[in-house]
């Protein structure tokens, strides 16, 4: 029997789930929007190719990621179930969906709390994620996020925290200078596959500079 050719399918379904993202997202202030799901994809796609992963599933994984996110949903498991209703409502083969699920249920950094994904797409979608929070459009979504959820820009009072559950990094005041330490100054050595490190090795060291030179600025010294 002659095998159905997917790829309409699939180009279907990546071009339906970009259309849902983006009209869930669009208007999101926090620096989970649109723009941010777009290059997302596009570094998803990139390290797909590179990196020899399925380029449809990290595609369709990296459009859906934040329309779950529990940031933006009432919790985890509605931003889930809004995710799967929506994939239980287009062509996609069953694997297929159980696999986008299990990405998007565990990229979250949550604190470094998250387990290590267990395929190299999970591995290359979220480490297109995570290159989105290291280096220069990284600073200026910070400061977005920041002033979205009301912390200030610098306390030198309030020191970073050293560890904390995710409860905590998610409710406990902070400010926008003790993210960069509590996370995303972390984030290069968590990344997953050797295209995606060579890229932040460069962004990584954006920020140190960035973050020395605030506090030459913070200082007076500058």
């Amino acid at each position: 029997m002659e095998q159905p050719n997917l790829e309409p399918i699939r180009m279907q379904v990546m071009d339906a789930a970009a259309r849902f993202a983006r009209s869930e997202l669009e208007h999101d202030l926090t620096g989970h929007d649109w723009w941010h799901i777009h290059r997302v994809v596009r570094m998803a796609e990139r390290l797909a190719r590179e990196e020899g992963a399925d380029v449809y599933i990290c595609t369709v994984a990296a459009l859906l990621h934040d329309v779950a996110d529990e940031k933006l949903n009432d919790s985890k498991e509605s931003g889930m179930r809004k995710v799967s209703d929506w994939m239980e409502a287009h062509p996609m083969e069953p694997d297929d969906r159980a696999h986008v699920l299990d990405i998007i249920a565990n990229m979250s950094y949550n604190a470094g709390a998250n387990p290590p994904m267990r395929t190299l797409e999970g591995q290359v979608v979220q480490d297109a994620d995570r290159l989105d929070a290291i280096g220069a459009i990284a600073i200026a979504r910070t400061f977005l996020y920041a002033g979205r959820v009301g912390h200030q820009i610098h306390d030198p009072a309030l020191p970073p925290r050293d560890s904390m559950t995710p409860a905590e990094y998610r409710q406990v005041k902070s400010t926008a200078i003790n993210h960069f330490h509590e996370k995303l100054l972390k984030l290069k050595d968590r990344i997953n596959t050797p295209s995606a490190r060579r890229i932040a090795e460069e962004r990584h060291r954006y920020m140190e500079a960035y973050l020395e030179r605030f506090m030459q600025e913070w200082a007076g010294v500058q």
